[in-house]
C-alpha cells in the first residue's frame, strides 16, 4: 500500500496570469505558499476475488471493471494515462473541503499521479509531478483551469513562480532573512465562507475575458514581482503587501462576473473593518476560503467579528507531495 500525502496552497499574489490563455501570450507570475493543510490518498493492488476491478472511494463509491467506466474524471484519466495489469484500490482522505479555493483538485491529481507511480516501483521528481498533472487537467480531461495548482502541490514551498511565454515555469524559492518566514505566516488568517464553487465556471469566464481584461492582468502580474521583491529585502514592509492585497482583490473583482457577491463581499469588508490590511479570496472566486492578511495584534479582533465562520489555523511553506507510507507485498 502506498500513502501520499500533497499539500494545498494559498496564492497571495498573481492569480490568473497562470492561465495558459494568458501567459503563452504575455508571460505571468504568482508568488505564494503552501500549508499544513493536505490531501492524503491510499492506493493498493486491489486483490482478484471481486465482481469489480477497482474501487474508488471518495464522497463517493465506484466499483467499476475498466478505467473509462470511472465517473472522478481525475481518478479517470490519471489511471488511462498510467494504465496496470492488476486491479487498485484508491482511498482520499483531506484535512479540508473540496472546491475550497486552496488547489484541493489538483493536490488530489498530483498526490494519485505520485501514488501510482510509486505502486509501480517509480521515483517521480516534483517538476514531472507538476508537469503530468498540468498536462492531465489542462490536456486529457480538458479543464479550463491554470497552471499555478499543480506546481505548488508538487513543489510545496513559498515561492515565486514564472510562467513564460514559450510553456517554461520556472520556480523560486524566497530567499528571506531569518524571521521573516515567521513574520508573514503570523500575517495570515484563514477563515471557510461555508460554502463552495466549481472553479472551472468561473475560470472559464475569465479565460474568455483575457484580452478584454489585459490592464488589470498586466497589473496583477507586475503586483507579483513586487511583491517578491518586498518579500526578499531585508526588512519587508508587510503593511505594504496588506495593501497591495487589497489592490489586487479589487482587480481580480473585474475578471470576471460571479468571483464575488454580496456575501463574500459582506466578509471581506467585516474583515478590513477589524483590522484587517487586506485579503482576498483563494482560487477563482465565488466561494470557499477567505485569506485576511493582518498584523497579529488585529487577529483576535478579527476572529470576533467573523465569529460565525469557521476559523482554520495553519502554517506555510509545507513541503510537495511525498510519499509517507510504502509498504510493498508480493
Amino acid at each position: 500500500m502506498i500513502i501520499t500525502r500533497t499539500p494545498f496552497r494559498v496564492s497571495l499574489f498573481g492569480g490568473g496570469t497562470d492561465y495558459p490563455a494568458w501567459y503563452l501570450e504575455n508571460g505571468g507570475a504568482v508568488v505564494g505558499t503552501t500549508i499544513d493543510k493536505y490531501c492524503y490518498l491510499s492506493v493498493r493492488t486491489l486483490p482478484p476475488f471481486f465482481e469489480h476491478k477497482h474501487r474508488i472511494v471518495y464522497s463517493k463509491i465506484e466499483n467499476v471493471c475498466d478505467p473509462s467506466e470511472i465517473q472522478h474524471p481525475a481518478v479517470r484519466a490519471v489511471m488511462q494515462q498510467h494504465p496496470t495489469n492488476h486491479g487498485i484500490e484508491v482511498h482520499h482522505f483531506s484535512d479540508l473541503p473540496a472546491r475550497s479555493g486552496l488547489g484541493s483538485s489538483s493536490a488530489f491529481t498530483v498526490g494519485l499521479i505520485n501514488a501510482l507511480r510509486a505502486l509501480e516501483g517509480k521515483i517521480t521528481s516534483a517538476t514531472q509531478l507538476g508537469l503530468e498533472a498540468i498536462r492531465i487537467e489542462q490536456e486529457v480531461i480538458g479543464e479550463k483551469v491554470g497552471s499555478q495548482d499543480q506546481v505548488w502541490a508538487a513543489h510545496g514551498g513559498t515561492n515565486s513562480i514564472e510562467f513564460n511565454q514559450n510553456g517554461r515555469i520556472d520556480i523560486s524559492k524566497l530567499i528571506m532573512r531569518p524571521g521573516n518566514h515567521a513574520l508573514l505566516n503570523d500575517h495570515i488568517l484563514l477563515f471557510f465562507t461555508g460554502f463552495t464553487r466549481i472553479a472551472e465556471t468561473i475560470a472559464v469566464k475569465k479565460i474568455e475575458n483575457v484580452k478584454k481584461k489585459f490592464s488589470q492582468l498586466t497589473t496583477l502580474h507586475q503586483m507579483a514581482l513586487e511583491a517578491k521583491s518586498i518579500l526578499q529585502s531585508k526588512d519587508p514592509e508587510f503593511n505594504n503587501l496588506g495593501v497591495m492585497l487589497d489592490d489586487a482583490w479589487q482587480l481580480k473583482r473585474e475578471l470576471a462576473a460571479g468571483v464575488s457577491n454580496s456575501e463574500i463581499d459582506d466578509i471581506y469588508n467585516a474583515g478590513k473593518t477589524a483590522g484587517a490590511l487586506g485579503g482576498k479570496l483563494l482560487g477563482a472566486g465565488g466561494g470557499g476560503f477567505m485569506m485576511f492578511f493582518a498584523p497579529p495584534h488585529t487577529h483576535q479582533r478579527i476572529k470576533s467579528a467573523l465569529s460565525d465562520l469557521i476559523h482554520v489555523n495553519c502554517n506555510i511553506g509545507s513541503e510537495g507531495s511525498k510519499v509517507v507510507s510504502y509498504e510493498h507485498y508480493e
